[in-house]
């Protein structure tokens, strides 16, 4: 079996990390970190220079790997990494079907009312596209 956590670097993410070690212990598990380029671009100190803007994203994603490594190193676990660039919701969708994932386990901020659909819900629109059962931790 094989199950796919994205990752951002917030503590809903981690949750789903730690749940899928403890909840899938047979399981082989990819932590993926979408680089969202229109979002990166903004977060740069290069917002006008997009290859740089990515660079500094994926060397982010190097931090959120370091963690799940040494939570699956606690838990006596394996984590291979993956990163790829795209809107979050389709990244995480188009890399489960293109990698023969079995299951998704993803964290989700609980937004409701406005916030939701001002921000958009990344879980939601990855539960609704995926083929593949997907779990929603808080």
């Amino acid at each position: 079996m094989r199950i796919l956590v994205p990752l951002d670097d917030s503590d809903p993410a981690r949750a789903a990390l730690e749940h899928t070690f403890e909840t899938f212990p047979e399981a082989d598990v990819t932590a993926l970190h979408v680089v969202n380029p229109s979002v990166s671009a903004y977060r740069s100190d290069a917002p006008y220079n997009f290859p740089r803007a990515v660079e500094l994203e994926e060397e982010k994603a190097e931090a959120l790997f370091e963690m799940a490594q040494e939570l699956a190193d606690e838990r006596g676990r394996s984590v291979e990494t993956e990163t790829v660039v795209g809107s979050p919701p389709r990244g995480i969708v188009e890399f489960a079907e293109e990698n023969d994932v079995d299951g998704i386990v993803l964290g989700s901020h609980g937004r409701s009312g406005v916030s939701r659909v001002l921000l958009g819900s990344v879980a939601e629109q990855v539960v609704r596209r995926a083929q593949v059962p997907v779990t929603v931790v808080r």
